[in-house]
């Protein structure tokens, strides 16, 4: 019994890179030159001491240029006759793959899209922070910070931050609606990487907080997934007094310390969920393995090859997602490749990685109990499932959804589940006398 509990401990930690009672961590390495474009940006002055400034993707025609280049020239490695994706990323489907990137995708009506959301950066703790700012009109609106995780970004969002902030125009209640705040995680997308050692989820939710301060909001709510529910963790601990609830679509813990609730003393339902996914996660852990130890060493692959680079993410949207093995069931060409050109143009594929490592060597943190209201909404193939039973100990969980269908990508995959389930769990939350 007691090594099934290491098991359980042991897959989560390297899902996550983390162990599952710990959170936060040093290390890392500054990135490497490279003999590629610079990183693009986008337009709009820097932000100077606690300016928010407006900011405009705008990835430069050389980049661009480069890219499609680099498609062109792409060397692709053989595969054994049949295997499919049994290996890894299936032969057929990236060269297919990269074939629409490099003909048919366009990055600038994907830009034009991007940037429909307003968008600004501003400067915390010395790092540019970028994020999506979409204010509601309703008056009442309860501000809402949602973070992404990795192989995702800020794009995973696009769907949900339109019915979130407008809820009237989306079949919602105007009572319902949220200013949505959806910033990159510094070293995604185009927030910049940290130059030094000891940037892990807590220093993530430490800044995100400043954010929200810095944007005049005095109590909001937290969401997020895969990194984003370490980072929201972290957020309804450190800045509890400020954090009206706390919604996560990863929900994970192994079981309580003491081992009284293992897999053989659940339900028999509830210890098949956590077997079969147990089962499904242990081929999901190379990944964590590598970017939670040497993410420099990847790096420099992800760094120099498109082909490698969508090689990379494009396996594990298929792999995490609700799609019977079919990864555009779920999504379209154009959604996975815009995620992973903002990975390319930015040149963030090793300083996101390095969130692994930091992560798994900050050392034992035992994380207090959340007292935050705490909502679950547990989609069926998210990588891991972790019981009501183990996670109540830990957190103050008032809000618990079993969703019919959907995986790890929750707001690209299903977002009319989630922003049903975001709506419904922060709506006794609102009003400053009611929940915490």
């Amino acid at each position: 019994m007691r090594s099934r509990q290491r098991w359980i401990v042991f897959v989560v930690a390297l899902v996550t890179g983390e162990g599952v009672w710990s959170c936060g961590g040093p290390a890392g390495a500054p990135p490497a030159a490279s003999s590629q474009p610079p990183p693009a940006s986008g337009s709009g002055p820097a932000p100077q001491g606690d300016q928010i400034v407006p900011f405009t993707i705008h990835v430069p025609d050389e980049v661009l240029a480069d890219l499609k280049d680099r498609l062109a020239r792409t060397r692709l490695p053989d595969a054994i006759d049949g295997s499919g994706w049994t290996y890894g990323t299936d032969l057929a489907y990236l060269k297919e793959l990269i074939a629409y990137w490099r003909d048919t995708f366009d990055w600038r009506a994907q830009e034009r899209r991007l940037n429909a959301f307003e968008q600004f950066k501003t400067n915390i703790d010395g790092i540019e922070v970028h994020f999506v700012h979409r204010k509601s009109a309703q008056p009442n609106a309860l501000p809402l910070l949602i973070t992404h995780g990795w192989p995702g970004s800020f794009v995973e969002f696009t769907k949900i931050i339109g019915p979130l902030s407008d809820p009237t125009s989306h079949g919602g209640r105007a009572e319902d609606a949220f200013h949505v705040v959806a910033p990159s995680i510094p070293g995604y997308g185009f927030s910049a990487a940290p130059r030094s050692s000891g940037y892990g989820p807590q220093r993530m939710a430490d800044i995100f907080a400043k954010l929200m301060t810095r944007l005049g909001y005095e109590r909001y709510g937290t969401q997020g997934g895969d990194w984003g529910s370490i980072i929201s963790r972290s957020l309804a601990v450190q800045d509890a007094s400020h954090v009206a609830g706390l919604h996560l679509n990863f929900c994970v813990g192994g079981p309580p310390p003491g081992g009284q609730n293992a897999i053989d003393t659940l339900p028999p339902a509830e210890a098949e969920k956590v077997r079969s996914r147990l089962f499904a996660a242990g081929e999901e852990q190379g990944y964590s393995g590598i970017q939670g130890t040497k993410p420099q060493t990847v790096g420099y692959g992800l760094n120099d090859s498109p082909a490698g680079l969508a090689a990379w993410i494009v396996e594990k949207f298929r792999s995490w997602c609700d799609c019977d093995g079919d990864v555009e069931k779920k999504f379209t060409k154009d959604e996975l490749l815009t995620n992973i050109t903002v990975y390319w143009v930015t040149q963030t594929a090793t300083s996101s990685a390095r969130l692994y490592y930091e992560s798994r060597h900050a050392g034992a943190v035992k994380l207090p109990r959340i007292d935050v209201p705490t909502g679950c909404a547990i989609f069926p193939r998210e990588l891991v499932y972790a019981p009501r039973v183990w996670l109540e100990p830990g957190m103050n969980l008032v809000h618990w959804t079993e969703m019919p269908r959907g995986g790890h990508f929750a707001a690209l995959e299903e977002p009319g589940l989630l922003v049903d389930d975001v709506r419904t769990f922060f709506r006794g939350l609102r009003s400053p006398t009611r929940g915490n």
